[in-house]
């Protein structure tokens, strides 16, 4: 899951837990500290390659480099 990787990669000082739940009928919700980040089931799309990424970029903020910078 290319998710999964973009935000292990590039935030794993910073995510204590990362939880991958199977879901029915296709759902796709990421959801970070229990508030939607992104979800298939409101854009009915799945997410486009670093979109997820880039959500998560910009909830934590430019003062939270990604690993190794």
């Amino acid at each position: 899951m290319s998710a999964t990787n973009d935000l292990l990669s590039n935030y794993q000082h910073v995510i204590e837990d990362l939880t991958l739940v199977t879901g029915d009928k296709g759902v796709f919700d990421v959801t970070v500290d229990g508030d939607v980040l992104y979800s298939k089931g409101e854009t009915g799309r799945h997410a486009n390659e670093g979109e997820i990424l880039k959500l998560f970029s910009e909830l934590v903020g430019p003062d939270v480099k990604r690993y190794g910078t």
